[in-house]
């Protein structure tokens, strides 16, 4: 009977843990805001590891900021999970629907071709101040195969990029 309580127990634990509300009001999101994201593969599953793969969310990163009036300032592809920055370009810029609309085509799409792998449900993210240093962001983001060990030097990690700039030119 105990272990019964127990198993029912984490069964609502975990429904509250699906159904908790995003932190922030979307409103946050809108406008020309800048916003790292971080999205999780659930479970922690390596899954970035084809090129093939990668190339396809890029395109359609490149699709969701041309939908919603944003700019991509990084984008880092790890083993089991993505960072982007993004920011939006005008007042009609609409970041969070940006990153639904890549979770939920890049989902279909793993529904589609790599059947048992999927996003973890939300994302992570940090609204930039004014006062943020866009640099310092980007370097942590780009050195973090280096902390994981993955390479030496960021320049060599494959799976990364900007959609709509030069990252030497942003980090020198």
């Amino acid at each position: 009977m105990v272990a019964a309580g127990f198993s029912l127990r984490r069964e609502m634990i975990n429904r509250n843990v699906r159904e908790k509300k995003h932190r922030l009001p979307l409103h946050c999101y809108l406008g020309q805001v800048r916003v790292t994201f971080t999205l999780c593969i659930e479970d922690k599953r390596p899954f970035f590891v084809e090129k093939a793969i990668v190339d396809k969310f890029i395109e359609i990163l490149r699709e969701a900021k041309e939908k919603y009036n944003c700019k991509n300032w990084v984008y880092m592809f790890m083993p089991d999970h993505l960072h982007v920055v993004n920011e939006g370009i005008s007042d009609s810029s609409d970041l969070w629907k940006m990153m639904n609309f890549f979770k939920q085509k890049t989902g279909f799409w793993l529904s589609r071709n790599k059947k048992g792998t999927k996003w973890q449900k939300d994302f992570y993210d940090h609204v930039h101040r004014k006062e943020d240093d866009l640099k310092k962001h980007i370097i942590y983001i780009l050195d973090n195969p280096v902390r994981k060990g993955l390479v030496s030097d960021w320049k060599d990690y494959p799976s990364k990029g900007s959609l709509d700039f030069s990252l030497e030119d942003i980090i020198s």
